[in-house]
């Protein structure tokens, strides 16, 4: 055999494995809206930076007549490229070829990736559109599954996770995304869940649909397991790399910086006057984070689950932070399961890649209720409290209202070693609103009087004026200042830049032990 011959060779491998399931099923997936594991690829990368890796990887299997359709690359797409010339790891199912589904060999391609991903310090991206495990191979594809798994659970605070589901994720398959830091869906082209419909119908007799059952709206509004829905493949895949841009490569790298950008300027401007003077009256907590971060820097995390606490990353001075707030809108800003448990993720996963967290603080309590207690809103609450104890990173809180009762010392108080802490002048630091205090401490007083209305207004101006005020924690130290609203970009900006080199530490030990 000539070099031409062995070089015409390769060329043709090449062209097959590029091909994958064939033109005909390349048809079908784009009549579905989606496109194909390349063309996402292509999309995700910089232009001309993606490099495969085991493109020519067939499966081994010769059941039930598998040894006669061998498939190059074997159902999912592997290798590194680029984005905004930060390299990452990636993976990309291939639904052409058996439906994606995850065989032996396809479960050690990903497995390289990720050992591959962790050596050398970089990002993996899954972009998973799988029919699952490969029947015909049995509890080979599952001990594949396990394989990754347990990448996941090894990489998890090593080297950012992310996970795209673009098509169906259904049984095993699920957990190797829930496992990943997040995890984007696709509207109406992707779903994920343990048992599909037919098996929910046979079980509990109900009859749903699979976009109803594990749809990318379910996940994202009612689990909480989706933390970013898109509208199509594109849209998803420009997210990805949005979200690439605000994070470290690992765990041993701090966050990176771009030219700093002054916030909307009509937002900075309404801040000295956005805290209604009616402390039952909402605002949009957004609102002060636009006026304080750098100009369109904001991108939530969780937009449609848990609304009572807002989270995500924004920019301050150029550089990249983590956002915990309260949202008077929702609930009043209250914090119950749903919303103490997408706090508690977001600032673990802040502080295992060092990004500094910024908290906007009004909360009124804990929501209270049966559904609440019984849930084990006492140990869901706790998620919260014990994540900002555990975090080492630098420690910024902005009181802008209330902060009261146990939500306080949730919210990163200064006595969980928070490194500044400061107040607006419409900060309310209590045990409890005045109206509820007022009932507790002047119930006597209040059931004597002539006028029990008229003595309770009374007794509430007076609880006001000497306790629904920010001075009284200033005075003992809790807080660092109070400052005017318009202040807070500056302030926050030199106390993280001589927080920036903080270094903190843990007891020795194994590991924790996270209240679940």
């Amino acid at each position: 055999m000539s070099h031409n011959d062995k070089t015409e060779r390769l060329f043709k491998l090449r062209k097959e494995s590029i091909k994958g399931g064939g033109d005909d099923r390349i048809r079908k997936q784009h009549e579905k809206g989606k496109l194909t594991a390349r063309e996402r690829i292509d999309l995700l990368v910089d232009r001309g930076s993606f490099e495969e890796i085991d493109a020519f990887v067939t499966h081994r299997s010769s059941a039930f007549g598998l040894d006669d359709q061998k498939i190059l690359g074997d159902g999912v797409v592997t290798g590194f490229g680029k984005i905004d010339g930060r390299p990452v790891y990636l993976f990309s199912q291939d639904f052409t070829v058996f439906g994606g589904s995850l065989s032996e060999t396809h479960a050690e391609k990903i497995c390289k990736i990720m050992d591959l991903a962790m050596k050398n310090g970089v990002p993996v991206i899954g972009l998973n559109d799988s029919g699952g495990a490969r029947i015909q191979e049995g509890v080979s594809s599952l001990g594949g599954y396990a394989e990754v798994f347990w990448r996941n659970s090894m990489a998890s605070g090593v080297v950012p996770q992310i996970s795209a589901v673009m098509g169906p994720c259904a049984g095993g398959a699920v957990y190797s995304p829930a496992l990943t830091d997040f995890v984007y869906m696709v509207k109406n082209t992707s779903y994920m869940f343990v048992t599909g419909p037919n098996v929910v119908k046979t079980v509990t007799h109900e009859e749903v649909s699979s976009e109803d059952l594990g749809g990318a709206s379910a996940h994202g509004t009612k689990s909480g397991v989706a933390h970013f829905t898109a509208d199509n493949d594109a849209i998803c895949l420009n997210e990805i790399r949005k979200l690439i841009s605000y994070i470290p490569q690992n765990c041993e790298e701090k966050t990176p910086r771009q030219p700093s950008a002054e916030p909307d300027s009509a937002k900075a401007a309404a801040l000295d006057e956005l805290v209604p003077l009616n402390p039952n009256k909402p605002y949009d907590i957004k609102n002060v984070i636009e006026g304080v971060m750098d100009k369109d820097s904001f991108y939530e995390v969780h937009e449609n689950y848990a609304d009572n606490i807002v989270v995500g990353f924004a920019r301050l001075d150029g550089r990249s932070v983590g956002i915990v707030a309260n949202q008077p809108l929702s609930l009043a800003g209250v914090l119950d399961i749903d919303a103490s448990v997408k706090g508690a993720r977001f600032v673990r996963f802040c502080d295992a890649f060092n990004i500094p967290l910024v908290v906007f603080e009004d909360v009124p309590g804990f929501l209270p209720g049966t559904d609440q207690e019984w849930g084990g809103i006492i140990k869901h609450g706790a998620k919260l409290l014990y994540a900002f104890c555990e975090a080492t990173v630098p420690k910024m809180t902005v009181i802008t209202r209330k902060a009261y009762g146990g939500a306080y010392d949730v919210m990163n108080s200064k006595h969980i070693r928070s490194d500044y802490n400061v107040a607006w002048p419409t900060a309310e630091i209590a045990v409890m609103g005045t109206k509820g205090a007022v009932e507790i401490i002047f119930r006597r007083e209040i059931k004597k009087a002539v006028d029990p209305e008229a003595k309770q207004k009374e007794l509430e101006d007076q609880y006001s004026r000497e306790f629904a005020h920010p001075y009284k924690a200033a005075a003992r130290g809790f807080i660092d200042d109070v400052i005017l609203p318009s202040e807070t970009r500056s302030k926050l900006i030199r106390a993280f830049e001589i927080c920036q080199n903080k270094v903190d530490s843990v007891p020795k030990k194994k590991h924790d032990n996270l209240p679940l």
